[in-house]
């Protein structure tokens, strides 16, 4: 069996970040659909747009490697969006169904969080300097979601909860 390198794992977790990014997408209007905030619904939308434009760098980070975009089931996210459609199966109607839209949100901004943040990283110490601007603009968007998600539960949608 051939050696590893930390190229081979830097593409291993390319693909999954890719993968993961398309099934947000698909996600992602059904939580806009679902949320009863109307900020909340419209962080939903303006973070689908956002999510696009994430795919998009994700391949051209591919083109810069040499390699074509291609995705890798990542149970991962599979497990986190299905987390958050029980939530709206199970809380839809109720007070709490934000409360649990921005839980669901807030994990798998945390999983992309950590992705990207491993990818620039990695793409750093593999010299990829064009990837790490990529990757880092992905990064803080996501970071800057999570902190609107945080500021949206804690003003408004766990006190409707409540």
């Amino acid at each position: 069996m051939a050696e590893k390198t930390l190229n081979d794992l830097f593409l291993d977790t390319l693909k999954d970040i890719y993968y993961a990014e398309k099934q947000i997408v698909k996600t992602l209007p059904k939580m806009a659909k679902a949320a009863t905030s109307a900020e909340l619904k419209a962080g939903f939308e303006q973070h689908l747009e956002e999510s696009e434009g994430h795919v998009e760098r994700l391949e051209q980070v591919f083109e810069l490697i040499g390699k074509p975009a291609r995705g890798k089931t990542c149970e991962a996210i599979l497990g986190i969006i299905e987390e958050g459609k029980s939530i709206m199966d199970e809380f839809k109607g109720t007070e709490a169904l934000d409360a649990g839209l921005v839980s669901a949100a807030q994990a798998v901004e945390h999983y992309e969080i950590a992705r990207y943040g491993t990818l620039k990283t990695w793409a750093g110490q593999l010299g990829l300097t064009e990837a790490v601007s990529l990757l880092d603009a992905t990064l803080q968007e996501e970071i800057a979601t999570d902190k609107k998600l945080t500021q949206v539960a804690e003003a408004k949608v766990n006190r409707k909860a409540a």
